[in-house]
């Protein structure tokens, strides 16, 4: 299984960027994906998740309402948009593919599979 993120960049506060991830090597649509990211000198933390089938989300309480995971089976791809984004919302960002069918998770260890990351940076 093979993860590839991008959409990354630089960006000023309040201003919008998506991530992508697209996915390979597994019946992508049998999955809930998720979105964690991880900030200098901080641990990773969950960001966004979302269901196999018909797309529940699931946030991290200071994202919501400012970012939206969504996915596109026919397209094995999963994003991130993010808007009003924050200078704290600097990090580099992860998706990842969870380890088991029809779970769905919040919690980074439960996740088998991961993509390299792609750095956003949110300036004042």
């Amino acid at each position: 299984v093979q993860l590839q993120a991008s959409g990354g960049g630089l960006v000023q506060a309040g201003g919008s960027l998506r991530l992508s991830c697209a996915a390979s090597g597994r019946t992508f649509r049998n999955y809930a994906m998720g979105w964690f990211r991880q900030a200098p000198g901080k641990e990773r933390e969950f960001v966004a998740t979302i269901s196999w089938g018909d797309g529940s989300a699931n946030y991290a309480d200071f994202v919501k309402g400012r970012f939206t995971i969504s996915r596109n089976n026919a397209k094995n791809t999963v994003y991130l948009q993010m808007n009003s984004l924050k200078p704290e919302d600097t990090a580099v960002y992860y998706c990842a593919s969870e380890g088991r069918r029809f779970r769905w998770s919040r919690h980074d260890e439960d996740y088998e599979y991961w993509g390299q990351g792609t750095l956003v940076t949110v300036s004042q």
